[in-house]
């Protein structure tokens, strides 16, 4: 009973706040208002609604332009990130015309690119540049899909690339490149094994709405974000070589997250 309470507690303040809060940033976009605000209010607020409580370690780069390489565990982790930080993701094509869904994105100018289509990669890959050209921190999930929260899967490298063109562009002549870990540590306060952890992950073609369903009827999460050191990309820099080391660091810090009694 008190699940569906919270399921319906958490859909109604939504289905109040979020009216308001999506007009105003629509002006905001149309007339160059400052468009920062109400996203990470908007994360802020669903956070609150599903439960999740957010510890962080470490801090956003303040060096441009950024790339953000992280794991993947679930549509929560845009809000994670959206919630501490001004930045911007990368989401795959087809959510651009999800209900409602869709339109949140476009609203937080998500870039979005056909990964099965690897013939538009380097067109894809030019919008990233530009984008981060422009001081636009820009969030890669480089797996290119979730995993199961215990640890990354391997990172493909080719969105990699678009740190390669923004230094050919012109736009700069080196780009950061920073490793963030994403960590879902507990759940009502008690220490998360690896089958309690997939709680929080949404793997697959797995259903989002009775996903969020489950998240707002448990409640009482806990995510941890841990920021690594920035790498350089530089024009000598091959794509591959700083996917994989930004991968290694990802598991590094996913490990010591999750298994901090083994450091």
């Amino acid at each position: 009973m008190i699940g569906w309470l919270r399921i319906l507690f958490g859909l109604a303040v939504a289905g109040i706040v979020t009216p308001p809060l999506l007009a105003w940033q629509l002006l905001a976009m149309r007339f160059g208002w400052n468009e920062k605000f109400v996203p990470r209010l908007w994360h802020r607020i669903v956070l609150g609604l599903l439960g999740i409580r957010v510890r962080v370690h470490g801090e956003i780069a303040s060096r441009r332009p950024l790339l953000i390489a992280s794991n993947h565990v679930s549509w929560s982790d845009i809000m994670v990130l959206g919630s501490l930080v001004d930045v911007h993701f990368i989401a795959k094509s087809e959510m651009a015309d999800w209900p409602f869904f869709g339109m949140l994105a476009r609203c937080q100018r998500t870039v979005f690119v056909e990964r099965e289509r690897k013939g538009r990669s380097g067109e894809q890959a030019n919008e990233i540049a530009a984008r981060m050209a422009k001081g636009d921190p820009i969030v890669l999930f480089a797996e290119g899909t979730t995993g199961d929260g215990n640890q990354p899967l391997p990172f493909k490298s080719t969105l990699f690339g678009a740190a390669k063109l923004a230094i050919s562009n012109g736009a700069a002549e080196k780009v950061s490149i920073q490793p963030v870990a994403l960590a879902y540590t507990r759940l009502h306060g008690l220490p998360m094994g690896r089958l309690h952890r997939t709680h929080a992950s949404w793997i697959g073609h797995a259903v989002l709405v009775p996903h969020i369903g489950t998240l707002l009827r448990e409640g009482a999460m806990d995510v941890e974000v841990h920021f690594g050191e920035p790498m350089e990309f530089t024009s000598d820099t091959r794509r591959k070589e700083v996917a994989a080391a930004a991968e290694r660091e990802v598991r590094r810090m996913l490990a010591d997250a999750l298994h901090p009694r083994e450091r």
